[in-house]
């Protein structure tokens, strides 16, 4: 008669981890919100191919202009109030207290909280990809009108600038933090910078790094 040795050293493994990371990294990978995904890009990409267009065919400047405002305006709404906190779970607004003072807020979503935990990869980097590229885009547009006297142009610009410009600096406020902790980044990030181009021992000193 067979005796089955008791003192084998087992581990209980779960034989669904395997898949449940597979399935938590695939459901990062997608695009869960395609409707708002897609209108992150499309008026602000539109309004910078109206403008491009219209540059190129010479046509009636009045309706380029109320088209790329209004493709401008419906941009900035729906960046501000929709794609943020559908996309990436940031979220910014003013409010005027009693008082009649006006308080600006910018939230993040909680690092803890389980919504948190199922943003997708593949929307965060649509999110800011869009969302920094264009307001850089309107600025190079805006040298260009200037350094070319297109005054009439001008303004245009500037509005992109402005509104896609507004919606860049309130999110990286959300992600960030204050601005005491942008400020601390940016000093942080210059100083890394600094020591890693000179390492000579006087701007060790400066930093408070000892050369030994």
């Amino acid at each position: 008669m067979l005796q089955q040795d008791s003192n084998d050293d087992t581990e209980d493994v779960s034989l669904f981890d395997a898949e449940e990371e597979t399935t938590n990294r695939s459901k990062k990978s997608k695009v869960r919100h395609p409707v708002a995904s897609f209108f992150h890009l499309f008026f602000r990409v539109s309004a910078i191919v109206v403008y491009l267009l219209c540059e190129l065919f010479n046509t009636s400047f009045i309706a380029c202009m109320v088209t790329i405002i209004l493709l401008l305006s419906c941009d900035f709404w729906a960046v501000k109030n929709v794609t943020g906190r559908l996309m990436v779970g940031l979220r910014w607004w003013n409010h005027i207290d009693e008082d009649g003072k006006s308080h600006w807020v910018f939230e993040a979503r909680k690092a803890s909280s389980p919504e948190s935990k199922t943003v997708s990869e593949a929307e965060s980097r649509i999110f800011w990809l869009g969302l920094i590229t264009c307001p850089v885009l309107w600025v190079i547009f805006a040298f260009s009108a200037l350094f070319s006297f297109r005054i009439k142009w001008l303004a245009v610009v500037i509005m992109g600038v402005v509104l896609q410009g507004a919606n860049l600096y309130g999110y990286i406020r959300c992600k960030v933090g204050n601005r005491k902790n942008l400020t601390s980044m940016a000093t942080s990030y210059l100083g890394k910078q600094f020591l890693r181009q000179d390492g000579s021992p006087l701007s060790l000193r400066l930093f408070g790094v000892s050369s030994t």
